[in-house]
């Protein structure tokens, strides 16, 4: 049955997920959409009365400590005013505060981890088993470590900033005078270095003339021996174990013949391989 209009269950999903529950009017994925409303994210405050912040350290002695003396009618505050608990440190013997009494779990950790435990398990019993206390602090030692090196007052920290564009450079084109300068320089060791490789490499005599003669024995020696190239890599599986089990010739020799026949019959058939049909004859 459709919650009514006018009841807080009326844009609750109750129907499809079950009875009507207080719980449902927190929960936004129970609540459907408003028509020409927005949907409200906010929480709810808490009771008239409530108080706001941390609450203050607990003292020992407060004004309610003062006593009233009805023999010389005065008050005695002196217990009002001895202050907090835990203010001023007790004199003599090690300085022990509040860090000083908490466990160090990290140091647990990392004497669990030197234990060799790696598990969550293992890592809380050993917490349970053991204790390893934090070292107490200690305000002068801790100045030294943090004090900072002293910087001289004229440090400028930042980056710098980008030199101003010399425009009388861009007028009088000159990064272009210079750039057709280092291209010609360029160019000519390029030319003297062409022409020193050309006069080492001519023939000496009276008829030469810059040319390189190629001989016999020039050419003998740039020959190089012919090497079959590498075969197509395999899975060793498939060059060892996993050979064919069909053979469609009955001996090697026979397998040779068919092939030699197949590269001489490869002249009168078209394709690129010479594997189609036969050629018209051609008058």
């Amino acid at each position: 049955m459709a919650a009514q209009v006018d009841s807080p269950f009326a844009y609750t999903a109750t129907g499809l997920l079950g009875d009507q529950r207080p719980s449902m009017l927190q929960n936004e994925l129970h609540l459907r959409n408003k028509v020409g409303q927005v949907k409200s994210r906010g929480y709810h405050l808490p009771v008239k009365g409530f108080t706001y912040g941390l609450p203050n350290d607990r003292r020992q002695n407060t004004a309610a400590d003062a006593t009233w003396n009805i023999s010389d009618n005065s008050m005695n505050s002196d217990a009002a005013l001895r202050g907090w608990s835990g203010t001023y440190l007790p004199k003599g013997g090690a300085t022990r505060t509040k860090a000083a009494s908490e466990r160090d779990f990290m140091g647990l950790n990392r004497a669990a981890a030197s234990d060799g435990l790696v598990k969550a398990e293992e890592y809380a019993d050993y917490r349970a088993t053991h204790d390893i206390r934090r070292l107490p602090f200690d305000k002068k030692e801790m100045a030294g470590k943090m004090r900072s090196r002293r910087l001289p007052p004229t440090m400028v920290f930042g980056i710098q900033s980008r030199p101003s564009t010399p425009i009388f450079d861009l007028i009088e084109h000159k990064y272009q005078d210079r750039w057709l300068k280092e291209r010609h320089s360029h160019l000519s060791a390029n030319r003297s270095a062409e022409s020193k490789r050309r006069a080492m490499s001519a023939p000496v005599g009276p008829r030469s003339h810059g040319i390189v003669y190629e001989t016999r024995a020039s050419l003998l020696r740039h020959y190089q021996n012919p090497v079959d190239p590498p075969p197509l890599w395999q899975l060793p599986r498939f060059t060892k174990s996993a050979k064919p089990k069909i053979e469609s010739f009955r001996t090697e020799t026979q397998k040779s013949s068919a092939f030699l026949h197949m590269e001489t019959d490869r002249i009168a058939r078209q394709g690129d391989f010479g594997t189609g049909v036969y050629e018209i004859p051609k008058n």
